[in-house]
């Protein structure tokens, strides 16, 4: 072999060589355009976001906090107990009339009507733009973030679960279109966020439904109701959905900031997909979302029930009963007659209606209506009615929801929440962190709003107990002078008796 038939080793390795390094040339040159795209991206998602949050509180409704304006806006954030406030309270404080037209359904403020004085709604803080600012005070309830999301699957489930009397998907949805455009109320489909979380859920149970009777299957050894994948949509499965993730995580921090994707606000698509994808931004959200709830009249917690119905009567309820009753009073009694048949039109609504036959909204609804406020309505009397009405709801909300389950094999209770696996419902809180903190800070308020609660009712205890005290002195000393009197005269007319005996002698 001669020197030039050797094959050369060394230019085949440089070759190889520098193929190579090309190669990482290039992944390195495109790695740095990724960091430079991702940088651009979190810089034009942090301005976007910054821009609205220096907006939104340059423009915040709060003024004097503690007095009720003209206006109450009752945020209800869903799965908060919202619904019983909304009956067994504003229903029995506000005439029909005074309603805002069809808001608690429709979920769009309606300013034909000017002097409505109560607007309930789902709709997210953004509609606040629509309210006068200097006349308007709002009230919301917030739940823990981990058991709201528990709620908010149980329910999408038990609305879904009612359309499983129809043999298909197909039958289910022209059923609901025929019902909903007959019935007076509105359909749970038509309400936010559940015209998107059940429809998506329903669609759910028909294919699995399908999958079980292609397979033969009629029952399931799972003792898990957040687990029975032949029946329904796993809990795991459900909160890690684009859908829940648009809408159920960290909704409630949206919702008070007004960044839904049923917000007036136009970015707010932007801001919230922003703050989804890079969560140091949430910071920006909870500034606002803190700010609104430290302008609020009152913020309530559902876990705090019992106190938070009594401060809700106390702080919000004598207000409204204060105002309604008071002489000079700018509302027109000639309007009340003219509108006062709005309520008749309004009486069938209800968050729980749904399209399929279920009677016990409307039901509920209509004995709950009675006893609307009037001059002679006060504290007590509202707290009163407030423990007969919530038992009511209570028991057609049980009853309700029995029956729409019968056909999902599941029994949802606090019991079986205990049993998820812990990883999930670290999930859970990693997926609401803005939640959590909100509701920590809610928290914080309410503990506070409650302090002031109870000296007030100190102070007025004190305040009675000082003027029975004084009463009680006052009428002892006036029986004190009349038993005086009627035992001088007695000893003068004995005096008297006495004289004219020893003349008479």
């Amino acid at each position: 072999m001669t020197e030039h038939e050797i094959p050369n080793f060394n230019t085949g390795i440089s070759c190889m060589d520098r193929r190579f390094i090309k190669f990482f040339l290039l992944l390195i040159l495109f790695g740095l355009v990724n960091v430079c795209f991702a940088e651009n991206e979190f810089g034009k998602c942090e301005r976007v976001v910054k821009s609205w949050a220096s907006s939104s509180l340059d423009g915040e409704i709060g003024r004097d906090k503690h007095t009720l304006k003209d206006l109450l806006f009752f945020l209800h954030v869903p799965r908060t107990g919202g619904r019983t406030y909304f009956h067994c309270f504003l229903r029995k404080l506000y005439p029909g009339y005074l309603e805002c037209p069809r808001s608690y359904d429709k979920l769009r403020f309606d300013p034909s009507k000017e002097k409505c004085r109560l607007l309930v709604t789902h709709d997210d803080y953004s509609i606040a733009s629509k309210l006068p600012k200097d006349r308007t005070s709002v009230v919301t309830i917030l739940r823990d973030p981990v058991d709201r999301v528990f709620s908010t699957y149980e329910f999408s489930m038990e609305v879904a679960a009612r359309f499983l009397v129809h043999p298909n998907l197909t039958s289910a949805t022209q059923m609901a279109l025929r019902l909903r455009s007959k019935t007076k109320g509105v359909s749970t489909l038509a309400i936010w966020p559940w015209k998107y979380l059940v429809p998506w859920m329903r669609n759910d149970l028909f294919t699995r439904r399908g999958a079980r009777y292609s397979k033969g299957l009629n029952a399931t050894d799972s003792s898990d109701p957040y687990d029975m994948e032949d029946f329904a949509m796993p809990l795991e499965e459900y909160i890690n959905h684009p859908v829940a993730w648009d809408i159920v995580h960290n909704g409630a921090t949206f919702q008070v900031a007004g960044l839904t994707n049923n917000s007036y606000i136009a970015e707010a698509h932007d801001v919230r997909h922003c703050v989804q994808k890079y969560k140091i931004l949430g910071k920006y959200v909870l500034q606002v979302a803190k700010k609104r709830l430290d302008d609020m009249l009152y913020v309530g917690l559902t876990e705090e029930h019992r106190e938070s119905a009594t401060m809700f009567a106390n702080v919000v309820g004598s207000q409204v009963i204060s105002q309604l009753n008071a002489p000079n009073t700018s509302l027109d009694i000639i309007e009340n007659i003219e509108t006062s048949s709005f309520s008749d039109a309004d009486s069938d609504s209800s968050e729980h209606q749904n399209s399929t036959s279920d009677r016990g909204a409307s039901e509920t609804t209509s004995i709950e209506r009675g006893g609307a406020s009037g001059s002679t309505m006060t504290v007590g009397k509202l707290m009163d009615s407030y423990e007969v009405c919530i038992s009511n709801l209570r028991k057609s909300q049980s009853g309700r929801r029995i029956s729409s389950l019968k056909r999902v094999p599941v029994n949802f209770t606090k019991e079986a929440r205990h049993q998820v696996p812990e990883e999930v419902l670290q999930q859970i809180r990693s997926l609401n962190d803005l939640d959590l903190e909100l509701y920590e800070y809610a928290r914080a308020i309410f503990n506070k709003q409650h302090k002031g609660s109870l000296l007030i009712t100190e102070e007025t205890l004190d305040n009675i107990s000082s003027s029975a005290f004084g009463f009680f002195l006052w009428k002892v000393l006036t029986l004190a002078i009349t038993f005086f009197f009627v035992v001088l005269l007695f000893l003068l007319v004995v005096n008297v008796r006495r004289r004219t005996f020893k003349v008479k002698k």
